[in-house]
């Protein structure tokens, strides 16, 4: 009898000790789970964030950054004036500085050549190739413009696209000591007349002018032409010969 009770106790110990490690168990189960269930979150939470970097690039993409480093400046002659861009698109020079229409955009298109901009009218300064200035609403090869710098310190700027055709002497962007505008292919890089003093206002950040292609014929029609002193005169006759002074 003895050994039977003995028994009977040991085998109740054992279910209460099996009772006992069984919530143990079950408390250990769910762990594995837990910790799956976070690292998916952390997975879910990491593919999001390279979802929104990934649509951010997409939308920085669709706006480009200004690429271009170019300045907001006056061009003050040696003659004492400044080149001018009026509303209506015409060129000229004034001695106000305070003029908002003196203010260019110089916009570097190439090594040590620039894009001239009003930054009132947004026209282009171009030339043609009879060496007359005038203003471009597309940025055309007629609008670049080499950007030299002279042994006084004094910057020239001359036609990319033309030039003597026998001395492939340059043609020059020009105000003479009148303050009118000079017929380029006149200027001489080493007369006043072509030298100018850059004034820088600011530096800024410019897009790259998108480029259009002249007509084949005829080509380069001016849009408004820098009034000279051998342009026509509005009723078709020229005027009286002048002596172009540099």
């Amino acid at each position: 009898m003895a050994a039977l009770a003995s028994s009977l106790i040991r085998q109740k110990r054992a279910v209460k000790d099996d009772q006992a490690n069984r919530p143990v168990a079950n408390k250990r189960r769910p762990c594995p789970k837990s910790n799956k269930s976070l690292c998916q979150k952390q997975i879910l939470v990491l593919i999001s964030k390279v979802r929104l970097c990934g649509g951010r690039k997409a939308r920085n993409e669709k706006r480009p950054e200004p690429q271009l480093k170019g300045i907001v400046t006056r061009l003050y002659s040696q003659h004492g004036f400044y080149l001018q861009m009026q509303p209506d698109g015409i060129l000229g020079s004034t001695k106000e500085e305070s003029n908002a229409f003196t203010q260019f955009n110089l916009i570097p298109v190439g090594l040590r050549i620039v894009a001239i901009q009003g930054t009132k009218t947004g026209l282009y300064l171009a030339m043609n190739s009879e060496g007359y200035l005038y203003t471009s609403e597309h940025f055309t090869p007629e609008c670049k413009f080499k950007e030299s710098v002279f042994e006084n310190y004094y910057v020239t700027y001359s036609s990319m696209l033309y030039r003597q055709t026998q001395s492939g002497r340059s043609w020059y962007i020009g105000i003479n000591r009148d303050g009118q505008i000079m017929k380029s292919n006149r200027v001489k890089k080493t007369k006043p007349a072509a030298h100018f003093l850059p004034k820088v206002i600011e530096v800024a950040m410019y897009k790259e002018p998108s480029l259009h292609e002249l007509a084949s014929e005829p080509v380069s029609p001016p849009r408004k032409t820098a009034k000279t002193s051998d342009s026509p005169t509005k009723n078709g006759r020229r005027e009286s010969p002048k002596a172009d002074a540099s």
